[in-house]
């Protein structure tokens, strides 16, 4: 399988599609993709595949009028192959556009910390960390939330270690917000340095941060304090308990 990365219009739109496609995995599919358009899997590339593609790709041999050999082929499969091509053309809906990443450079906001948010939609906080599709990558003070940048995750199916890989995606950020963690994935974000918050209900991203925003201006935590560069003197001392 080619080294190539994936943009990450390319990564969404796979990612995508290989959850349209029943029993299908993102490895899977790039190598489907790859026996058709050759290594180079870009925007481009992806706009030329057809549902006749994939079905040889994937050893099937019915044509598009849905028979084989004389036998009714199975309709939900072929709805499964169009609407996987239809992804990977760029047609996707509202809720699978990524959101616009705002300018940053490094120290532009003091005292601020870095969140990732696990996510499968725009500014959701409603992904697994070991399964979502991407992070939303925040610089977050008690005064400013900035979107920094969008982090794929779909070439974690194809590395040995996935939590692993995952892992060094978020590793220059301090806290992660997820919506479920596996206990060994857990500790190796732990291990990373990183500060792990489950929230089973998910939400609105920016809502999210907004609340995260509140304690950070009003009694941080001690952990929380050193990150934003309260004194240690005072970390304690300005601590309230809060839920």
């Amino acid at each position: 399988m080619s080294e190539q990365p994936l943009s990450n219009e390319t990564a969404l739109r796979i990612a995508l599609a290989a959850r349209a496609l029943p029993e299908v995995s993102v490895r899977d599919l790039i190598e489907a993709l790859q026996d058709c358009l050759g290594d180079r899997l870009d925007e481009t590339s992806l706009g030329k595949i057809t549902v006749t593609n994939l079905k040889t790709a994937f050893g099937q041999t019915y044509d598009l009028d849905g028979e084989e050999d004389g036998e009714d082929a199975d309709t939900t499969e072929i709805a499964a192959l169009k609407e996987a091509v239809r992804i990977l053309w760029g047609q996707m809906e509202e809720a699978e556009v990524l959101p616009s990443i705002e300018a940053y450079q490094e120290g532009d906001m003091p005292g601020s910390l870095r969140v990732a948010v696990a996510s499968n939609s725009q500014e959701q906080l409603d992904g697994h960390f070991g399964s979502c599709l991407r992070y939303l990558i925040y610089q977050l003070s008690a005064e400013e939330i900035k979107l920094i940048d969008i982090r794929s995750a779909v070439e974690a199916d194809l590395s040995d270690d996935k939590n692993g890989f995952r892992v060094n995606l978020i590793e220059d950020c301090h806290v992660l917000f997820i919506v479920s963690v596996g206990g060994p994935a857990a500790a190796k974000v732990i291990r990373a340095g990183i500060y792990p918050m489950k929230k089973d209900e998910g939400g609105t991203a920016r809502e999210i941060l907004g609340e995260l925003q509140t304690v950070m201006s009003s009694s941080p935590p001690p952990w929380l304090a050193k990150i934003i560069g309260v004194a240690e003197g005072q970390r304690v001392k300005n601590y309230a308990a809060v839920d």
